[in-house]
């Protein structure tokens, strides 16, 4: 059966795209929850499916019948939109004190969450879970290899707490 532009299939589909946005994006976080950081699992989880949810919203605007003069708009503005609100949200993680800079590889990592969720939200799903075990193996594993190599890792997390492995 159809319905408009979509069948009874795709018009649910939205709801896969915003879940795996929220999973991925809970994935990146998980890895920052587990050392420490003030923007952990739940804030990654929200901007992977903020960014899916957005995104899916645009496609939904553009691609319903009957296009107006409002859908003639440009999509990827929004896009342009999500990617600028993420960077907000992770300025506001980057802490500077005591002349050092913490939380730019927390505030990256959402950036990443919020590019994971516009995939999602495209139906990208290979892009997603790709773009996750990229961001995770740049989180965890290169973490383990600069602690094998003796690259100075500073113990203190973002909030300050010292997480439970790093205490001495």
């Amino acid at each position: 059966m159809n319905v408009g532009m979509y069948d009874v299939v795709a018009e649910h589909e939205w709801l896969l795209r915003i879940v795996v946005g929220l999973v991925c994006g809970g994935v990146v976080g998980f890895e920052r929850e587990m050392v420490g950081k003030t923007a952990g699992w739940r804030t990654n989880m929200l901007v992977g499916l903020g960014a899916a949810a957005y995104t899916v919203l645009v496609e939904q605007i553009v691609l319903s019948p009957p296009p107006g003069e409002w859908a003639r708009a440009d999509p990827t503005r929004v896009i342009e939109g999500v990617v600028a609100g993420v960077g907000f949200l992770g300025a506001g993680v980057i802490l500077h004190s005591h002349r050092r800079v913490h939380g730019v590889t927390t505030a990256a990592a959402m950036w990443v969450a919020g590019a994971i969720g516009i995939a999602a939200g495209l139906g990208r799903y290979d892009f997603a879970v790709g773009t996750t075990a990229i961001t995770v193996f740049v989180l965890w594993v290169l973490r383990l290899l600069e602690r094998r190599i003796g690259v100075r890792i500073e113990p203190a997390s973002d909030n300050g707490h010292v997480p439970p492995g790093d205490r001495q």
